[in-house]
């Protein structure tokens, strides 16, 4: 007896204990937490677009406006769908360094780049760190148990928001205190997205993922197998193509995609999508070309006084406070739903009519602190609604479809009004059609109580409550209005 209890003995020290787990735990939050700040450090994006049309590249206002910029939301809306099934089928860490890489792409070519052609490289490289920013917010929850998925949730979203504040005020800091010049921050934000990537190379690749590594049991036969080992009288042996077809239908994504198609009845969730769709439209092109309004609004060669970097900083806190606030509103959804989106969306449409139509670079700055903090108050607010009633994969699939959807129309809206084969427009008059983009969940709600049905906070990190990663963006010279007179100001 004594060696068998000897035995017993050694193999429960040798398990684990509640120590070691916590241990573990603190040291993996502590890592996904840190990567999750460094990779969000970059304090030379809110000042590409003086850097583009300063003396160091000379690019022209018409050049970024239509043949740059334009190239974001077509390559996004190419790489999206492959990117987000990538990132589930490698197991989300090789998305993550494919990120890291293509980051490091954008600033060489922002850097060394001297031609259109590389600026829209620079494009396609930034869609693709657009595309993998799902893959950071899946990764975290396939290394955990759900019971800390709240807690995750709350430590990486805090450092998220914490490494774009810190990224804008560091560039703002170093822009008008130590009056650095754009490239040398430039290169200062390319060392840092270099350390982000070796971060990257050290983190734990998950062995489940949430719909190709699933996982099965292996003690028992699936009712497929069975089924070919057994056949019924009246299901006979099926052939190579049958058993293909077979299989394909009984597959999860199927599954999903059906639960999806019956999900869309639910008139809560059909309510919160529609705003999701058109608002993050709206809200993503104004995020693409506010940089270049900016410069149009307040044309600098005095870097010192450009404040872009302050203005992200602020919109960031805003949002993370609105978001937060948005998690204690406590209201009778199912009744005043559609007066909280119609109040909140006329508010964007406003403070958008407000930059377009203001000279006051202080008044435009505000205007765009506030809008983006309306927009992220609605988020958790939607995310909650949305995710509340559904599956955790099927959740993940309506939260892709809704984002595809959006990129599908803010593509449309940039081939018709940005392209050179469109209207080509300027700036100025870009943001005058656009300025209804967020009222267009407006029209959602109205759509949605016409059928006169009712419409019923937390966010999922890394798709919400953070800086809103947008194209590298670029200003124009001033005198780009609408009905400017003669040479840049003319719409061609």
């Amino acid at each position: 007896m004594a060696p068998s209890s000897q035995v017993a003995e050694k193999e429960a020290s040798e398990e684990p204990g509640p120590g070691c787990e916590l241990q573990s735990w603190r040291c993996l939050v502590f890592y996904l937490c840190f990567y999750g700040f460094m990779a969000q450090m970059r304090p030379g994006e809110s000042f590409i677009t003086p850097y583009l049309l300063g003396p160091d590249k000379n690019f022209t206002p018409e050049q970024v406006t239509n043949e740059v910029i334009p190239v974001l939301p077509y390559s996004y809306l190419a790489v999206l769908v492959p990117v987000f099934l990538l990132t589930d089928y490698l197991r989300y860490k090789p998305v993550l360094l494919l990120q890291g890489l293509s980051f490091v792409c954008v600033w060489l070519l922002l850097l060394l780049g001297h031609s259109v052609l590389h600026m829209q490289l620079m494009e396609v490289f930034f869609s693709i760190t657009m595309a993998a920013r799902i893959a950071y917010s899946s990764y975290i929850f396939s290394l955990v148990r759900p019971a800390r998925y709240q807690r995750m949730a709350s430590y990486s979203r805090t450092a998220v928001l914490l490494g774009v504040f810190t990224s804008s005020v560091l560039g703002q800091l170093l822009v008008t205190v130590g009056q650095m010049s754009f490239s040398t921050l430039n290169y200062i934000t390319l060392a840092f997205l270099a350390f982000s990537l070796v971060l990257a190379l050290f983190l734990k690749r998950p062995k489940r993922s949430l719909f190709f590594n699933r996982g099965a049991p292996a003690h028992r036969a699936s009712p497929c197998e069975l089924h070919q080992m057994h056949p019924s009288p009246e299901q006979p042996v099926r052939g190579k193509l049958g058993r293909v077809l077979g299989a394909c239908r009984d597959s999860f994504l199927v599954h999903m995609l059906q639960e999806l198609v019956g999900s869309v009845r639910r008139p809560q969730l059909r309510l919160w999508s529609l705003w999701w769709i058109f608002n993050s439209a709206g809200y993503y092109l104004i995020v693409y070309y506010v940089h270049i309004l900016w410069n149009v609004v307040h044309p600098t060669k005095d870097s010192t006084q450009v404040y872009n970097g302050a203005a992200d900083a602020a919109s960031t806190l805003l949002g993370a406070i609105t978001s937060f606030a948005a998690g204690f509103v406590n209201i009778r959804w199912a009744l005043w739903s559609k007066a909280v989106i119609a109040s909140v969306t006329a508010t964007q449409a406003g403070l958008i009519f407000l930059m377009y139509s203001t000279h006051n670079i202080w008044l435009c700055y505000a205007a765009f602190v506030l809008f983006r903090g309306a927009y992220q108050f609605l988020v958790p607010i939607a995310t909650f609604h949305i995710a509340s009633s559904l599956s955790k994969e099927l959740c993940a699939l309506v939260f892709g479809v809704n984002t595809f959807l959006a990129t599908i129309l803010k593509t449309s809206i940039t081939l018709v009004v940005s392209n050179k084969r469109g209207l080509h427009l300027s700036v100025n008059c870009q943001v005058s059609p656009v300025s209804p983009g967020p009222a267009w969940g407006l029209l959602g709600r109205e759509a949605v109580g016409v059928l006169g049905e009712p419409a019923g906070a937390y966010r999922l990190p890394a798709w919400g409550v953070q800086r809103v990663d947008h194209a590298p963006a670029r200003s124009e010279k001033g005198g780009l209005g609408c009905a400017s007179p003669g040479g840049l100001g003319q719409d061609d």
